[in-house]
């Protein structure tokens, strides 16, 4: 039985997926492709969360694909206004037709003689497999489980009386209007629901072990504004996608060169609105800011609900859950109707999909990371993963052009294969992440490792990246070009 087969095939609909395949349209129009999304609906993360306020932690002008200009006034946009635009994305350029929902794919292997992935995918309810091969595969799935999303095994849970909500779970029927409700978390999660159901709940407390540097931020960028009204679309996202893009290299780099300063600059901000003895117990964390992700609020609307006593933030430990609420260490008890535990998310590699290259697991820790896209000795495998210090588009948007370069030297060469391999031994391993929050070292050890230098080193800089990715030979020494096609074989002979 033949399969269907396909040039490439990219794994996941939503931000990642739909920009990938815009880009293989775009730069090489001639290959063929699929895209196999797990879910029944695209825009990945845009619609699995709906929980209330899910927005952006990031700006459109940098979250925003690099050919599609955002036009939308808020820079801080909701849920259903990103979905919307990737969903527009999909359909303005013949996307949709290319996509296969409800096919979770399982597993992949490499054959050398073929050049080809055999990938393996589970089809709707009943989970029949569908094979299909592919000459490349690309995973832009994401680096969560959509399935679960993290929850601590906090004693007593079984006790509570009200009602206990994960926001990746998140259904219609959750009620707070006028209730006591209790948010577990002090994440981008928290922060975005605690106003949100401040609006309408009796009161909202947010439940933190530690605090985390929030930062607020107009969620309208006037400047961006004012240059869609006087220059075309195109020009004016440019120049704003440029100038938050050097912003925040530059906010990043003084956060790493001179920590206390930028501590101190936060810190003063929210003490303008709360106090300084509120910012000193709640808002003050023990590490440097940019060793964890900073919290992003449009025009501060934690701190607004704070201040207005709609919302109130308490820093302790969880002793255990209660019929009524939950007993912190100190001795408090908090009472709630709902209970929001905002505490993360369960991280994946390539979707848990079993890697096998010509016969053999691959364990995908044990592998190097290339240019933050591809795995030591592991052929026509890239996946898409976005910056932990900036937006992740930028990053997803150049790794797909390099993408597209490879699959374009592959033909100009007359070559089936592209693996990176290392033959550095000055090259130590580091871990693929260095950050501490806590999603991240629960999962670190399963994820691939980072050389010490390019290009196996995560570098986390645009401006790097660019010169590396889109303008950087592709024949670099660790990456091998190899499994000439048939054709040229008997032309040689």
């Amino acid at each position: 039985m033949t399969l269907e087969h396909f040039d490439v095939l990219i794994v996941g609909a939503g931000l990642s997926g739909i920009g990938a395949a815009y880009h293989l349209q775009s730069n090489c129009p001639g290959k063929t492709y699929a895209i196999m999304e797990g879910r029944e609906a695209s825009g990945g993360t845009w619609d699995l969360f709906r929980y209330p306020g899910i927005r952006s932690d990031s700006d459109m002008y940098t979250l925003g694909y690099s050919f599609k200009p955002w036009t939308e006034a808020k820079a801080i946009a909701d849920g259903p206004a990103i979905l919307k635009y990737v969903r527009e994305t999909a359909r303005d350029n013949g996307i949709e037709r290319h996509i296969r929902y409800s096919h979770q794919v399982k597993s992949a292997s490499w054959s050398t003689e073929n050049a080809a992935w055999t990938v393996e995918a589970e089809r709707g309810p009943s989970k029949e497999i569908v094979r299909v091969t592919c000459n490349f595969l690309f995973m832009c799935s994401g680096y969560y489980n959509y399935a679960e999303g993290y929850t601590p095994d906090f004693p007593g849970m079984e006790r509570f009386k009200g009602r206990i909500a994960h926001p990746q779970k998140w259904t219609p029927d959750i009620d707070y209007k006028g209730k006591r409700v209790v948010v577990i978390g002090s994440g981008a999660t928290a922060v975005t629901l605690v106003p949100e159901m401040a609006k309408d709940a009796a009161h909202v407390t947010m439940l933190q072990r530690s605090p985390t540097y929030v930062v607020s931020r107009p969620a309208e960028d006037g400047l961006a504004n004012w240059l869609r009204r006087h220059l075309p679309a195109k020009l004016a996202y440019g120049i704003t996608r440029w100038k938050n893009v050097l912003f925040g290299m530059y906010f990043f780099r003084l956060a790493r060169k001179k920590p206390q300063q930028v501590k101190q600059f936060i810190l003063n901000q929210v003490s303008e609105i709360l106090g300084a003895d509120y910012v000193a117990k709640h808002f003050t964390p023990t590490y440097n800011p940019w060793d964890q992700r900073l919290c992003l609020v449009p025009n501060g609307d934690l701190f607004d609900a704070i201040k207005d006593k709609r919302a109130s933030v308490v820093t302790d430990h969880i002793e255990t859950f209660t019929e009524k609420g939950i007993l912190l260490k100190s001795g408090e008890e908090l009472e709630a109707d709902l209970i929001v535990t905002a505490t993360g998310l369960n991280l994946q590699v390539l979707s848990d999909m079993k890697v096998v290259v010509d016969g053999k697991d691959v364990d995908l820790s044990k592998t190097l990371n290339y240019k933050g896209m591809m795995y030591s000795d592991i052929p026509n495998l890239a996946s898409s993963f976005g910056y932990t210090n900036a937006s992740w588009t930028l990053k997803c948007d150049l790794t797909c052009e390099y993408v597209c370069r490879l699959l374009n030297h592959m033909d100009k060469t007359g070559t089936r294969q592209a693996t990176p391999h290392n033959t550095d031994p000055t090259v130590t391993e580091e871990p693929w992440l260095d950050f501490s929050s806590g999603y991240v070292q629960r999962s670190i050890d399963k994820f691939p490792k980072q050389g010490s230098k390019a290009p196996w080193k995560l570098y986390q800089n645009y401006a790097l990246d660019i010169v590396s990715l889109k303008f950087g030979k592709v024949e670099d020494g660790a990456m091998e070009f190899s499994n000439p096609k048939p054709a040229e074989l008997k032309k040689a002979s």
